[in-house]
């Protein structure tokens, strides 16, 4: 009976995500949908799946896993200090922004969060429903990352300030429950130990980093597909932490989260995050939550009316503790965008299963109480999720394009500011020269100088932009005004230098400056070179319909997909991806990773969407 249960299990776990995208289910999580499975195939309904050792073994697994994989989640440059050196730009930039920035914003609403769940947890003790306010506290003030992460990506939030906002929350929402989880436990295990041994849960943790601080750059020396080194440091520090953790008295999923901390702080690879999920939400996170599901006896809370009673007094608490985050968010977010936020805020899963098999194990809580609880999160997660994506819409400020500033008015430069302005970008052009102004102001708008001094140009805020290009004949004056620019904080400047002496003499200058260079002899070097190679390039690079483009694959939505399965190859051909120093020419078969240069072709119109869409940071 064990291993039909097992395979019952594993069938489920299949099958639920192959039903939900048939049937194109997207506003649940595919863990609410896990745990309303074991409800089904538990005693609640069909009673086909009874717990065993293996399954609670499994269980107990899939829990760690779960929160090492929390702890990955968290993204710590939310939490890094603004720089005070700023460039003459980046004061100018933040002086334009909000008056509230999105970390003030997150903190606020957290600690508005922490103080409405104590008080609510007092209200529930008053109405005699539940005695134990600090564990209600606790489960009040909990966010569920995994699932805003998931509602953000498929918003392509993560980058902006909305949803850094959102996430930062969330992420405050599993950090805070899970130190307050560790003194619960402390406080009330029979095993428990001096709160000062929890001290080397810490002390572990940063011997460890410390240990494995330069892991990552040896690991790309020596790794074969066959040692997968990254894996078994991860599970090497998730079992050290664990048996830590446990010998002070700790609960194990701490020292889980602490391992999933020390692995994200190690910056592992992109390729070692997948791997890492594939092992846990592939086998053993869908056998927690399903197990989870199974252990929810509804059978047993319909009959008692005390309990019934409690779940939707529970759901409001999960609500109400949330409330005030919709008036701090108002302070900089439109208002159904607050709303929006708020309700994926309340959303709440994971970490009130970690706390609630917590509280069970040191038998603070009934089977019955713990089953409201889960109950009522699982509502959370179904209607918060559905008001997201309901209300959100994309704020002002997430619509600004580009800025391309150009200097130099000539054939070159004109062509390609008209088609930059087609696409997702603001383009102004500059001159000095009153023949040029007049030549092409009525192709392209055009600002006429009275001369190119670089401090004129600042005044004039031809270097208030995200790029800019000078393209003068003038290869003195170019380095000169690149260099001026570059120091007042632009990101990226690109300079034309036809002049090879002045490139000879500068090259090593403008490269660590991070000055982008180039020239018409190389251009038309290279242009002939792939003429005679590839007699076909000429005509697809003046074709009227298509042309050759090129893309930093930031989108994390297009992470290992294979190039035969990206929903618009039909409208591009991938030539070449540049991946660690190296050229790689695809085939179908080829998975794309985040960072890659991918190198394409396609047509005008449908090019400028690919490259937004492979380009988003999310």
């Amino acid at each position: 009976m064990n291993q039909i249960s097992l395979v019952l299990i594993l069938l489920a776990a299949l099958f639920i995500p192959l039903a939900m995208a048939k049937f194109k289910v997207t506003f649940l999580p595919t863990a609410v949908v896990e745990i309303i499975v074991g409800v089904i195939l538990g005693p609640s309904l069909f009673g086909i799946i009874q717990n065993n050792p293996t399954l609670d073994l499994l269980e107990n697994v899939g829990v760690i896993v779960l929160l090492f994989l929390s702890g990955m989640e968290i993204d710590f440059s939310l939490f890094k200090k603004r720089n005070s050196d700023l460039s003459v730009l980046e004061q100018k930039e933040r002086q334009d922004q909000p008056k509230y920035s999105v970390v003030f914003l997150a903190i606020v609403s957290y600690v508005t969060i922490v103080v409405m769940s104590i008080l609510l947890a007092f209200t529930v003790k008053f109405l005699g429903l539940f005695s134990d306010v600090y564990l209600t506290a606790i489960l009040f003030m909990t966010v569920s990352l995994g699932i805003v992460i998931a509602a953000l990506k498929e918003k392509e939030l993560l980058s902006k300030p909305f949803g850094q906002a959102i996430l930062l929350i969330a992420a405050l929402g599993e950090v805070v429950p899970m130190v307050g989880l560790t003194f619960y436990a402390s406080a009330y295990s029979p095993d428990s130990k001096s709160l000062w041994l929890l001290l080397l849960i810490l002390l572990a943790a940063a011997l460890l980093f410390l240990r494995f601080k330069r892991f990552f750059k040896f690991f790309d020396r020596i790794n074969k597909s066959t040692t997968q080194l990254d894996v078994r440091l991860a599970f090497f520090m998730i079992v050290t932490l664990v048996t830590i953790a446990e010998s002070v008295g700790a609960e194990g999923i701490l020292g889980a989260f602490m391992a999933g901390i020390v692995i994200k702080l190690l910056e592992p690879h992109e390729e070692t995050k997948v791997r890492l999920d594939s092992i846990g939400y592939g086998f053993f996170i869908p056998i927690f939550f399903i197990m989870s599901g199974v252990g929810l006896n509804l059978r047993e809370l319909i009959a008692n009316p005390k309990t019934v009673m409690l779940i939707p007094v529970l759901f409001l608490g999960y609500v109400l503790s949330k409330i005030l985050v919709y008036w701090v968010l108002r302070l900089r977010f439109k208002n159904a965008n607050s709303i929006a936020g708020t309700s994926m805020s309340v959303t709440t899963i994971t970490v009130v299963l970690a706390i609630l098999q917590v509280a069970k194990h040191l038998h603070r809580i009934t089977n019955q109480q713990s089953g409201a609880f889960l109950l009522a999160a699982v509502i959370t997660c179904v209607l918060g999720p559905f008001l997201f994506n309901k209300l959100y819409s994309a704020e002002k400020e997430d619509l600004k394009k580009t800025r391309v500033h150009i200097i130099g008015t000539n054939l070159t430069t004109v062509p390609v500011a008209q088609q930059l302005s087609r696409g997702w970008y603001d383009v102004t052009m500059y001159t000095a020269n009153d023949l040029n102004y007049r030549s092409f102001n009525s192709e392209v708008p055009v600002t006429l100088l009275d001369n190119l001094e670089t401090g004129y140009l600042m005044k004039q805020g031809v270097f208030d932009a995200e790029v800019v290009v000078i393209g003068k004949i003038n290869s003195k004056k170019n380095y000169e005004i690149a260099k001026a620019a570059k120091q007042y904080g632009v990101r990226r400047v690109i300079v034309r230098f036809e002049d090879r002496n002045i490139l000879n003499e500068k090259q090593d200058n403008l490269a660590d400056l991070g000055i982008e260079l180039y020239n018409t002899p190389d251009v038309n070097i290279s242009m002939l070179r792939s003429l005679i190679e590839t007699p076909s390039t000429m005509q697809l690079l003046t074709s009227t319909n298509a042309s050759v483009y090129e893309v930093t694959l930031r989108n994390h939505k297009y992470t290992d997909i294979q190039v035969r399965n990206l929903p618009f190859i039909d409208q591009v051909t991938i030539t070449q991806i540049f991946r660690e120093r190296r050229f790689i020419r695809p085939t179908g078969g080829t998975s794309l990773k985040i960072n890659d240069r991918i190198i394409f072709t396609s047509s005008k119109e449908d090019a400028p969407n690919i490259r937004r869409e492979l380009g988003k940071l999310n």
